[in-house]
């Protein structure tokens, strides 16, 4: 079996413009003679590697303590694409993902709000990309709608360089925070299972 973290550190990730970037502060530490070690640390909940719940963009829409921990983990399908993503190459990427639940989209690929309504109708569990934006970073609100709305959430800012198109076991647990529209999570794809 081979493990893939497909997170970003999150210290030094890629942060939305206007978003505050993550900050961990030192509390205390041994080598200044405290007791122990110990961070605190300030961020926003959709910097690098993180899920966007349903909340994120639908009013009343589930947070992400109310969404079930298995849609996080099992298989999922790596789609290698490039472009703008239309409607036929949302279903092209569906019929090569084989019914799988979770699709990961990797490269340069934008999703349109054609592909979304296609993802969306598909009864996916999540759909990711590399970008820390489903949509397309000038406009992503209608493509969150879309898909948020249809109860598929968002796995947005993973790292899927050099990893081959194919199946894999996907790990991609949030923070259990209640009433949170969003969470950070440290994703990882298992091969080889």
């Amino acid at each position: 079996m081979k493990i893939i973290d497909i997170t970003q550190e999150l210290l030094s990730c890629a942060v939305w413009p206007g978003d505050p970037a993550p900050r961990r502060e030192v509390l205390s530490s041994i080598q200044d003679g405290g007791s122990c070690n110990l961070s605190a640390l300030s961020m926003c909940v959709h910097n690098g590697t993180h899920i966007d719940a349903p909340y994120h963009f639908i009013d009343g829409g589930k947070t992400v303590d109310g969404i079930p921990a298995e849609v996080f983990a099992g298989e999922c399908f790596v789609a290698r694409c490039e472009g703008a993503l239309g409607a036929q190459e949302a279903t092209d990427v569906l019929s090569r993902a084989g019914g799988v639940p979770r699709i990961l989209i990797a490269g340069k690929a934008v999703v349109t709000e054609q592909a979304a309504a296609v993802f969306a109708g598909a009864g996916l569990f999540l759909i990711g990309n590399e970008s820390q934006t489903v949509g397309p970073e000038n406009a992503p609100k209608k493509v969150h709608e879309i898909l948020l709305g249809a109860g598929v959430v968002l796995l947005e800012g993973v790292v899927l360089e050099g990893v081959p198109e194919g199946r894999y076991f996907l790990s991609a647990a949030p923070l259990n925070i209640a009433g949170s529209e969003g969470s950070p999570c440290r994703a990882l794809l298992f091969s080889g299972l």
